[in-house]
């Protein structure tokens, strides 16, 4: 593999990991929060299957740098710019329907991903993604019951779910934009053409929102940059608080 390749092989990983652990840090944010005690043992427990995904694909990540950059070294000491996660991960919690909506717009994203990444050619990806599918299916069964049960709930329960779905729609554009790295990976056979993507996940979540009540915006101004590290404002206070202890005291263990 030539260095270029190379980079862009790192820069997917990082991408894929990086919306993994800030993703999973949100979730985290729910410990002792929750409505109640079953769903709050439940968002923390897929909150650390996603965290367990975002470790492997570091420690990928890293080995294949070679820069001695392990997992800790690439979640605690990058700064917000060297973050290269969606835009839609970074949001915060809201209330539970939002965190649900954005959870629910992911779980659909990435079983969709995962399913395609099966057939890399690059065997720690494939083998990552066969892995982490099985967690992603239980994951997307936990949203989508919750989505119905939300939409089709009270009316306070509807009005709620369906402000999030308002409110974070405008982010999902940039699941789907691809630029010359991926276009680099695609054409050296490292990943598979993802091209089908957007129109399934579109079909998918347009189906569920009308059994739970819902609907999408029709025009939205899609919000994109992540990838490139062009985030929120949300992304450096999510960063200030996972990085505190690291930054404060390197290298140091538990």
């Amino acid at each position: 593999m030539d260095k270029a390749l190379q980079d862009s092989l790192f820069t997917y990983l990082l991408r894929l990991a990086d919306s993994q652990l800030v993703l999973s840090h949100r979730l985290s944010e729910w410990c002792g929060h929750a409505p109640e005690l079953e769903l709050d043992i439940a968002m923390a427990n897929i909150g650390l299957d996603i965290l367990g995904q975002a470790r492997t694909l570091l420690t990928l990540a890293g080995e294949l740098e070679g820069k001695g950059r392990d997992e800790d070294k690439l979640a605690f000491f990058r700064g917000e710019r060297e973050y290269y996660n969606l835009l839609l991960c970074e949001q915060p919690n809201g209330d539970f329907a939002q965190t649900l909506v954005r959870q629910w717009l992911m779980d659909h994203y990435q079983q969709l991903l995962l399913t395609e990444l099966t057939q890399s050619s690059y065997a720690p990806l494939a083998a990552f993604a066969v892995k982490s599918l099985k967690e992603v299916n239980y994951h997307l069964r936990f949203s989508s019951n919750w989505i119905q049960r939300l939409g089709l709930g009270t009316e306070e329960s509807a009005r709620r779910t369906q402000a999030a779905v308002d409110e974070l729609w405008r982010f999902t554009g940039e699941l789907f934009v691809t630029d010359e790295v991926e276009a680099s990976l695609v054409d050296a056979g490292l990943l598979p053409a993802l091209d089908g993507l957007a129109e399934a996940w579109q079909g998918r979540i347009e189906a569920e929102c009308r059994d739970a009540g819902l609907s999408l915006p029709e025009q939205a101004a899609y919000r994109q940059g992540g990838r490139q590290g062009l985030h929120t404002e949300h992304l450096g206070y999510l960063l200030a608080e996972m990085q505190t202890v690291q930054r404060s005291y390197p290298n140091m263990s538990w």
